[in-house]
């Protein structure tokens, strides 16, 4: 398990964001494994999404590009399933330690991730504009 969690955090790389003495648990963990991992699995979460648009949102590349950005949010917010699958995508590169830091908190810590996927997906949304058929 050691090299599993060491070849883990090697791979991911560096924390990304602000990690002070008065960062929270919640902020620290968000920091130091959840946005290095949003990175890393960044060209993953595009082709996830594109996938969930071609199956379930058709029209979507006729959108504005304001309810393109609602239709992020809606489709990770509001579907269940799609986002389950999604924070499978993150926890899979958890390493035992951050697994159980996580589970005492999956709540916030689930909120976090999301909104953090969302606005990063969002900011993106220019790779949406065509019809992709990947």
């Amino acid at each position: 398990m050691e090299d599993r969690d060491t070849f883990l955090k090697e791979f991911r790389g560096e924390t990304l964001g602000t990690v002070s003495a008065q960062s929270s648990a919640d902020e620290l963990f968000q920091n130091q494994t959840i946005r290095p991992i949003l990175k890393l699995q960044n060209d993953l979460f595009i082709a996830v999404f594109i996938n969930y648009i071609n199956k379930n949102k058709r029209d979507f590349y006729s959108y504005s590009v304001e309810k393109k950005l609602q239709t992020i949010e809606n489709s990770i917010q509001k579907d269940i399933k799609f986002r389950n699958s999604l924070k499978g995508i993150v926890m899979g590169l958890f390493t035992i330690d951050e697994y159980d830091a996580y589970i005492q908190n999956s709540s916030n810590l689930n909120k976090r991730m999301m909104n953090l996927l969302i606005e990063r997906l969002k900011s993106q949304v220019q790779l949406f504009e065509v019809q992709n058929s990947n």
